[in-house]
């Protein structure tokens, strides 16, 4: 059996995992150290950006609270974070969600095909949850949490009313001379979520607003400028200037890339150099000299997978009276747990559970029948380790405490056309406690039936995930997550 070195995360111990396919769906783990992966992310969070052959590749790295190794107590505190803000993101998603069905979308370009690539990593550093890249903007530059969930690219802008702290100079707009308000009576101004009236802003610039169910929101004007891509320049991007912003999701960073399915996204807008291609490999959160990418295009002679890409179809509005709006929906058919197959039983199985695969998201929550019946096959496999109490919204969780090794199920995710996807050994278990005390499944049960389960980053951990908005499908490869 091979095996190959887990390094700790942000609020877990990450494990050493097995990786035969072979052993009926279980790996085992062991415990591993987090100082030496502290102090190699210290002073690092401005971010890589390279053009590799056709791609442009973009740095991504996973943020952290603090450079220093937490104590017991405020490793609790911040998983509690974590997983409250994490609840709450859902929670906003859900109600999103629910608008579109209500107001439908639109939205639509054609594409070409180019490609580009950027560094994406852990946003532990900037003291987020989620993964960051650097962008350049205006002839400066930006650090902004990637989000496929987001309709809108924004950073902070100076004169700041109200902003959050963080690492990176406020964007001026008076130093660029590319800058230039968006008016309330154009195109951009119409495409903003939830609309923008002319009469609202009076003939001046167009005003956005976001805002989120945890209080989270970001204010400003829309905007134009120069975006920079790993030397691939953007004329004229569209994206919001904010001078009240607030929300602890948001950490240290300057803003949000938004590659949602709207028209504003940046998606959308460099169609024509991406042909609306995307894809990431997101790392390990806080390892050690450990980075993933975000690579703009579909060259996939960049890719470093080490399983040929399976695609699954995106559940389009044509087939599915639910609009789509800027979400990523997949058809889950299946899930197995330690080989086993959860969902023969389940309505699930039979017409599949919607699912949205969403980067800003961190644990995966499912429909309550779907997450009960993995939950008891997880229960079973495991019933030789002493259960725990449960923590935050993880209710499934079990004592650990001195075990050097541990045998743990694989989770594996089925899609339409049975598309099977390996989920990462180390995104199987939550670790709240550091002395494995208090050891959970890492996904979560929706309120009810009615809501959209969705598949969190904590998941797709060294995975190649790829979104082709022309071809209307995600696509899926094993990957070992570095800055390619």
């Amino acid at each position: 059996m091979a095996w190959g070195a887990c390094i700790a995360a942000l609020l877990l111990l990450l494990l050493l995992a097995a990786a035969g396919g072979n052993n009926g769906g279980v790996h085992c783990l062991e415990q591993g150290s987090r100082s030496r992966s502290r102090r190699a992310l210290q002073g690092r969070h401005h971010l890589r950006s390279r053009a590799v052959g056709g791609a442009t590749v973009l740095e991504l790295r996973h943020h952290s609270f603090s450079s220093a190794a937490p104590s017991k107590s405020s490793r609790e505190e911040d998983a509690a974070a974590l997983l409250s803000s994490d609840a709450a993101r859902v929670a906003s998603l859900q109600r999103r969600i629910h608008n579109y069905k209500l107001i439908g979308s639109s939205s639509s370009d054609d594409a070409a095909a180019s490609k580009a690539q950027v560094p994406v990593t852990s946003g532990a550093k900037l003291r987020t949850l989620n993964y960051v890249a650097t962008v350049g903007l205006g002839g400066g530059e930006a650090t902004v949490i990637v989000d496929t969930a987001s309709e809108l690219t924004w950073v902070q802008c100076a004169p700041c009313e109200s902003c959050h702290d963080q690492q990176d100079p406020l964007f001026d707009p008076t130093s660029s001379p590319s800058y230039a308000p968006v008016p309330c009576n154009s195109s951009p101004c119409d495409a903003l979520p939830g609309g923008t009236s002319a009469a609202a802003c009076g003939g001046a610039a167009c005003s956005y607003t976001l805002s989120y169910r945890d209080g989270s929101y970001s204010r400003g004007v829309l905007a134009r400028d120069k975006l920079s891509l790993a030397g691939e320049a953007v004329d004229g991007f569209v994206f919001g200037c904010g001078t009240s912003n607030q929300g602890a999701p948001f950490g240290g960073t300057s803003g949000l890339m938004g590659l949602g399915r709207s028209q504003l996204s940046l998606v959308s807008q460099t169609m024509d150099q991406f042909g609306g291609v995307f894809s990431y490999c997101l790392p390990l959160k806080d390892s050690s000299g450990s980075s993933g990418s975000l690579v703009l295009g579909d060259d996939s002679s960049v890719y470093k997978n080490s399983t040929p890409i399976v695609y699954a179809s995106m559940v389009s509005s044509s087939d599915n009276p639910l609009q789509s709006g800027p979400f990523y929906f997949l058809n889950l058919t299946g899930i197995a747990v330690g080989g086993q197959d959860v969902l023969g039983g389940s309505s699930a199985a039979g017409n599949g559970n919607k699912v949205i695969v969403d980067s800003g998201t961190v644990i995966t929550s499912l429909a309550p029948s779907v997450y009960n019946a993995v939950k008891e096959e997880f229960v079973s496999q495991l019933a030789e380790y002493p259960p725990a109490p449960g923590f935050s919204i993880l209710d499934t969780c079990f004592n650990m405490t001195g075990l050097r090794e541990v045998q743990v199920p694989g989770v594996k995710l089925v899609f339409d056309g049975g598309v099977e996807v390996e989920v990462d050994p180390s995104g199987v278990l939550y670790f709240v406690s550091s002395d494995a005390s208090q050891v959970c499944l890492a996904m979560a049960a929706l309120g009810s039936e009615d809501e959209t389960s969705i598949i969190g980053n904590y998941q797709q951990k060294n995975l190649r995930v790829i979104f082709d908005t022309q071809a209307s499908q995600v696509g899926f490869a094993q990957e070992t997550c570095g800055y390619i």
